[in-house]
């Protein structure tokens, strides 16, 4: 069985952070120039190449692209032939904690919702763990700004309400958020599972790469038809109107009761911002 000293990990997360915030990915970039090119508005074309432009001063200036650094969410997959020596959670709170300090990163997280004292490090993350096959272990940091959150929506939908509903849902969930979370979005659908589930499922769907279509096949078709429909909706950049509303639409599917139509969209910004590393 493979060993690992979570130690050697802190510095590693802390330069995650700094990178989730400082760099946009080449992909999305790309999707985001054909954006531009295909926006059918004036002002949204120039939106757009407004963004593009925030996104290159980030990355060459090594400054974050967005003031909103987000709270940190953390997935991390453990191989079941991988003894971990130390504590991972504390681990990976240090490296945060590293990574917004020497990274001149905003602390936005308060220690508790309803007396507002901020922790002034940007801990604790909220991480989810999963056991998986193999030896080794797989970390993924996706700072979440406020702006997307608070707009994202979990609906307990009724079985009879089907596959209409559900496209329902995300529509109007999006329709209501309009220009909040900063668009062009990407928007991470769960449905299934139980309450809390279907959240995490459309939060592990923004994770997926932005190219990418499900294996599911009326998961894929889902993805198709809403990116279309939202995109009809005029919501455009920024708010500002036009036909680039949404970048992607990730939809994740799992087993529920037989009473139950569970579904949740989790909005994410144009910067799109998570960083995946194996050690």
């Amino acid at each position: 069985m493979r060993k690992l000293e979570v130690s050697s990990i802190i510095p590693k997360i802390e330069s995650m952070c700094i990178e989730a915030n400082y760099n946009a990915s080449s992909s999305l970039m790309t999707t985001l120039r054909q954006a531009q090119e295909n926006e059918s508005s004036t002002l949204g074309q120039t939106i757009l190449s407004q963004i593009i432009k925030n996104d290159e001063i980030a990355t060459n200036s090594q400054v974050p692209m967005c003031q909103d650094t987000g709270i940190v969410v953390v997935f991390v997959e453990i191989g079941s032939s991988i003894q971990l020596i130390g504590n991972l959670e504390e681990a990976i709170h240090e490296g945060i904690r590293r990574g917004y300090q020497n990274g001149y990163l905003r602390k936005s997280v308060v220690a508790h919702p309803l007396d507002r004292i901020n922790t002034k490090d940007n801990t604790p993350a909220i991480i989810h763990y999963q056991w998986v096959e193999g030896d080794e272990l797989k970390i993924t940091i996706a700072p979440k700004g406020a702006g997307s959150e608070n707009v994202s929506a979990v609906g307990m939908l009724k079985p009879s309400d089907g596959y209409e509903g559900v496209k329902q849902f995300v529509l109007d969930t999006i329709l209501k958020a309009g220009g909040n979370p900063c668009p062009p979005i990407i928007v991470g659908v769960g449905v299934g599972g139980n309450f809390e589930k279907c959240a995490l499922l459309s939060k592990q769907a923004l994770m997926r790469p932005l190219e990418d279509t499900s294996s599911d096949e009326i998961c894929a078709r889902l993805e198709k038809e809403l990116l279309t429909e939202i995109n009809e909706l005029n919501i455009g950049p920024m708010g500002f109107g036009g036909s680039t509303t949404a970048l992607a639409v990730k939809v994740n599917a799992y087993p529920c009761h037989i009473a139950s139509l569970p579904v949740a969209v989790n909005i994410q910004c144009h910067a799109s911002r998570h960083v995946t590393e194996i050690f």
